[in-house]
């Protein structure tokens, strides 16, 4: 029986993506609004990809009522141009992760899920090129919620559907490399596992206090244990 709930943020704790990712949404920008804003400088770190497209577009002077005018167009075409340009060479996943993905989908006691900012369609993309996908039967997305601190409850409540075990706060473990991931972890008392293979260093992430810190992810099974005991 599951006893504990695992969440991943995908990018930054999983994989990077090449600077091609940030080309994809300045194209699409351009495409649907004719303005890019300051996308090329913006700090992606553990944003909601529907945070991110706001913030910029607003940057560049537009108003939120033109911006959700053709916020499904920018999404889907967003999405659209993933699937289109972002290939196998341009994602690389991180150490240890293929090990740890594997050794922890091998444990009957571990439901394993994404939270991530990523809208599910690129976010899954992301995932299939290094052939990841099929560890995640579910996730809570960008599209579910304009806020990440929103979607650990969403991510329970997909839990609970999909097994019918309702997760307790203490059951609940998300993984991730911002002060984010650690943030929105404590708005339903669950744990948080930060890892510093993203922009922010060991030090930053400390500062935040998760309940555990990694440098990576080489080593799988003090990982695992950490997941399984924390």
């Amino acid at each position: 029986m599951y006893n504990k709930l695992v969440l991943f943020d995908i990018d930054g704790t999983l994989l990077l993506a090449s600077n091609t990712n940030r080309q994809i949404l300045i194209d699409a920008l351009m495409a649907v609004y004719g303005t890019e804003g300051n996308a090329r400088s913006y700090n992606f770190a553990g944003k909601m990809d529907s945070v991110i497209i706001h913030d910029v577009l607003k940057h560049a002077g537009l108003k939120d009522k033109h911006i959700s005018e053709k916020f499904t167009t920018i999404k889907n075409t967003y999405i659209d141009l993933v699937k289109k340009h972002l290939r196998h060479e341009d994602i690389q996943l991180l150490n240890g992760v293929p090990e740890l993905l594997g050794e922890l989908s091998e444990r009957k006691d571990i439901l394993l899920g994404l939270l991530t900012g990523n809208f599910e369609g690129s976010g899954r993309h992301k995932l299939e090129l290094p052939a990841i996908n099929h560890f995640f039967p579910f996730g809570a997305f960008a599209d579910d919620a304009h806020h990440r601190n929103k979607l650990p409850a969403i991510a329970v409540e997909r839990a609970y559907s999909l097994t019918g075990r309702m997760f307790t706060p203490e059951q609940v473990v998300i993984i991730g490399d911002t002060e984010h991931d650690i943030t929105c972890a404590r708005t339903i008392r669950a744990r948080s596992i930060a890892v510093s293979t993203g922009t922010y260093s060991a030090e930053q992430l400390k500062s935040h206090q998760p309940d555990a810190l990694f440098d990576d992810f080489g080593d799988t099974q003090k990982v695992v244990s950490c997941i399984a005991n924390i």
